[in-house]
């Protein structure tokens, strides 16, 4: 389960992600610094227990409009193989050291336990508090009877977000598919709401997050779908 230590992270994730955003291909905007403030989020459980996984949401107030974004981050003692380019930063943990800190759609751990939540076969957990489940993160996945193991990974980022294309293995039967897991980065209060919109992908995570005056909000945080189709706009 995850364990959390309160204590102090320099420079923090805030004044990372404030560098690190801008350069994204999906960040709105475009010519300014943005002014991050953290609403919501939550974490997942590394199996063996080395490498921190958390999906944090920040509102940005630089512009006329709020813009939330949704960033999956992974924590990692040591520099991630073959992942430079995927580096938010390095920073110091009051507890445990050095963390090298990783956009995670580029964390084969962090894509797999993702990929395990919208299965249904991980639990959220709490983002401030230890051993602690979040049941507030829902999750969705038309079939059933199924289990499946990610062979490979390729990811792409643009204006719209980030596509994870996997390639997966079905077991029984060694089948394997494509599918596309869809990485929401710009999120909208209650996009999600609508069932004829939900079930139209073969999966789903629903989280939520705090707007400024206080009530929640919530939108789908990834998809799954197989990877040739295509979802029906409104």
């Amino acid at each position: 389960m995850a364990v959390i230590h309160h204590t102090t992270l320099t420079p923090s994730k805030l004044e990372l992600l404030t560098l690190w955003l801008p350069a994204q291909p999906w960040y709105l905007g475009k010519g300014r610094e943005p002014e991050l403030t953290k609403v919501g989020g939550f974490r997942l459980d590394d199996p063996k227990g080395e490498v921190g996984i958390e999906f944090i949401v920040v509102t940005d107030g630089s512009g006329d409009q709020l813009i939330t974004y949704h960033v999956l981050l992974s924590y990692r003692g040591a520099p991630l193989d073959g992942a430079g380019h995927a580096l938010v930063g390095t920073a110091e943990h009051g507890v445990l050291g050095r963390r090298w800190i990783y956009d995670g759609t580029h964390d084969p751990l962090v894509v797999g336990q993702l990929f395990a939540l919208i299965l249904g076969e991980t639990k959220a957990q709490a983002q401030s508090l230890s051993n602690t489940p979040d049941p507030s993160v829902t999750s969705y996945f038309a079939e059933t009877g199924r289990t499946a193991a990610i062979k490979s990974t390729t990811v792409s980022n643009g204006p719209d977000g980030t596509d994870l294309l996997v390639q997966v293995t079905d077991a029984p039967g060694l089948r394997t598919r494509q599918l596309t897991i869809q990485v929401q980065r710009v999120l909208q209060p209650d996009r999600g709401s609508s069932s004829t919109h939900a079930t139209q992908f073969l999966g789903h995570i629903t989280a939520g997050w705090l707007l400024p005056d206080g009530t929640k909000a919530r939108d789908m945080f990834a998809v799954l779908l197989d990877a040739a189709f295509e979802p029906v706009t409104e």
